[in-house]
């Protein structure tokens, strides 16, 4: 396929209506796993016509993952929601604390909890959805090009479940982290090891069996040059992975306005492509 380019269960459920976005239940606080002490956990945001897909969204900028009350939160997925996607909020051991490969690891627990518990939330466990921005868009990538079908002997039952993905979208998202692992004081994250970079990067992921992928970039990103997208759309043409990489003239890192409104349209119509009834 063409690439595109253009310039533990404790549930309390509470209903919130917004405004352009029909009736929600959430689920605030769902504890996925622990780590040192804490808990890991993502919010659950069901709209009342659902589709059976889901969507997990990545809750990191930078590999910080912050909290927030979910009735502020659930604005943010408004046109995901009015789609009929169930979304999944799923915030990871946060920088500065944690680094980046910490937080691979807690997203890919993650998915497999929901996977685990995709009859509670109504939901098709073989229509998962990933997407993030930035070092969000990175972990969505690890999510779809480094998954595995689980570890049958694996005492923890989570660890059990496939954490394979059907589709990722990724704005503006790093896919090389060998240059960058190391002391840095903007990002903590990545002070890590750097022999540990090669494991945290999604570019060395990529294989024929991998899901369809769009990103979504601005050609005016400093921050993130669009080079990244445009590389890691290569090397999934290369193995005959359908793909997408649009291309914002004029737009720069975090998507605003029109440009926001661009990258949402793309999102949503490439997620419900993508997680149909019946596809294969």
């Amino acid at each position: 396929m063409k690439r595109i380019r253009s310039i533990s269960i404790c549930f309390g459920i509470v209903l919130f209506a917004v405004p352009a976005t029909a009736e929600v239940a959430i689920t605030p606080d769902v504890v996925y796993g622990h780590k040192d002490g804490m808990a890991l956990v993502y919010d659950v945001f069901q709209p009342a016509e659902a589709n059976g897909a889901s969507v997990l969204f990545m809750i990191s900028g930078g590999w910080f993952s912050g909290w927030a009350p979910p009735e502020r939160r659930q604005r943010q997925f408004g046109y995901l929601l009015d789609a009929g996607f169930t979304v999944f909020a799923i915030l990871h051991g946060s920088a500065p604390r944690f680094k980046v490969p910490d937080a691979v690891a807690d997203v890919r627990r993650a998915v497999r909890h929901v996977r685990m518990n995709a009859e509670q939330f109504g939901i098709d466990p073989d229509r998962l959805g990933v997407m993030g921005g930035s070092a969000g868009g990175h972990l969505a990538l690890m999510l779809g090009l480094a998954s595995d079908s689980g570890d049958a002997s694996a005492q923890d039952p989570v660890l059990r479940i496939s954490n394979r993905v059907q589709a990722v979208v990724a704005y503006y998202p790093p896919v090389d982290l060998s240059k960058s692992a190391g002391p840095n004081d903007r990002f903590p994250a990545l002070d890590f090891d750097p022999a540990l970079a090669p494991d945290v990067s999604p570019i060395n992921f990529v294989s024929d069996d991998d899901p369809p992928v769009l990103m979504i970039h601005g050609d005016e990103d400093r921050l993130v040059p669009v080079r990244n997208s445009e590389r890691m759309g290569e090397a999934l043409d290369g193995v005959g992975v359908a793909n997408n990489v649009v291309v914002l003239a004029g737009a720069r890192h975090g998507f605003r306005d029109a440009h926001r409104d661009r990258a949402r349209d793309e999102t949503v119509a490439f997620l419900t492509a993508q997680l149909a009834v019946g596809r294969e």
